[in-house]
């Protein structure tokens, strides 16, 4: 029997698990590569992959995975599409469908997402080779004069008609509003923005007719540019995290799943936990990583096929720990464990 978009909603977030982001560009997984001293060919790609779906971490810690185009077509080293990999775990398969921020005409320094064009058709073929939830990334920059209304609404704009397209298709859209914390903003101007965006967000979604209980929010957390004098606490991070969703997200999503965002491996799974243990919130609340769940994995297969029980047991760890963080019960002292 197919899930329905509200049991695959609630599903990517729901007893702690979260979602892996794997859907790094060919640019972005070759700056990755590079740092590890690795080529980035089509079989690395598919080598280092195929060693995340086969860990331990996909049957207990993660409940999806953002796919790249070319990563939803490959096929593992015995001919099993990577998608069956990730169905056999138990987790649920996703693609990453816009094209990328470009420069916003008009709009100096800011940028709107590509990627609308033949999307429909698109949908389809990715239901066809498994998809059941996509992503899309809207990209907000803080700076002196920006953000402006022009950007967010575009954003916003086709945030909305790319949840509506999937959820015509049957897929669920994970609905990606990021304010970068790049920039030495404080945490006070990232709260501003991050409200101004989402309350925006949300007036377009209200206007596309999107069926809230069957999509996922992936928001920043609130917190100061990596740039600024004045770091907050992981308490202040996460109380003013959890006052901006209260004020701007209807409680009928059913899940939250927060992106890091350049955030510290540590940094990351600690905010989560702390907004956790504060609780009050009425939505499901998870982690949907890229960089702070596969930067330890990387570093530890660096392209070696000896290496690749070292690297499922980096992949394991930093899981568990955001999977305990996700049920509130992750330690500092838990995470100074080693992965087994």
């Amino acid at each position: 029997m197919t899930a329905s978009l509200e049991e695959v909603a609630y599903k990517l977030a729901a007893g702690g698990k979260g979602l892996l982001a794997a859907d790094e560009s060919a640019s972005t997984i070759k700056k990755r590569f590079d740092a590890i001293g690795v080529e980035s060919t089509f079989e690395n790609r598919r080598d280092y992959r195929e060693m995340l779906f086969r860990s331990e971490a996909m049957t207990q810690y993660i409940s999806g995975v953002i796919l790249f185009d070319e990563t939803i077509r490959q096929n593992a080293k015995d001919g099993t599409p990577l998608v069956k990999l990730i169905e056999a775990a138990g987790s649920i398969p996703g693609i990453k469908v816009d094209l990328g921020a470009r420069p916003q005409p008009g709009c100096p320094g800011e940028t709107i997402t590509e990627g609308l064009d033949g999307l429909g058709q698109r949908f389809k073929e990715y239901y066809d080779l498994g998809a059941r939830f996509a992503k899309w990334r809207a990209v907000i920059d803080i700076g002196q004069h920006i953000p402006s209304y022009t950007s967010i609404l575009a954003n916003a704009q086709a945030l909305a008609r790319y949840a509506a397209l999937a959820q015509a298709a049957g897929i669920v859209p994970i609905v990606e509003p990021e304010v970068l914390m790049d920039g030495d903003h404080d945490i006070d101007r990232c709260y501003d923005v991050t409200e101004w965006v989402l309350k925006e967000v949300f007036q377009q979604l209200f206007y596309a007719h999107i069926k809230l209980e069957a999509m996922v929010l992936k928001p920043n957390m609130v917190i100061a540019g990596r740039k600024s004098q004045k770091q907050a606490s992981v308490a202040e991070v996460a109380e003013k995290t959890a006052r901006c969703l209260k004020n701007c997200v209807p409680s009928a999503v059913p899940s939250v799943a927060f992106l890091s965002g350049g955030q510290s491996d540590e940094e990351a799974t600690a905010h989560l936990d702390a907004m956790i243990r504060a609780g009050g919130l009425p939505w499901n609340l998870t982690f949907s990583y890229g960089r702070a769940l596969q930067a330890a994995p990387q570093k530890a297969w660096s392209g070696k096929e000896e290496n690749v029980a070292a690297g499922q047991a980096a992949f394991t760890h930093r899981a568990r720990m955001n999977y305990l963080a996700a049920l509130g019960q992750w330690t500092p002292e838990i995470e100074q464990k080693k992965a087994a």
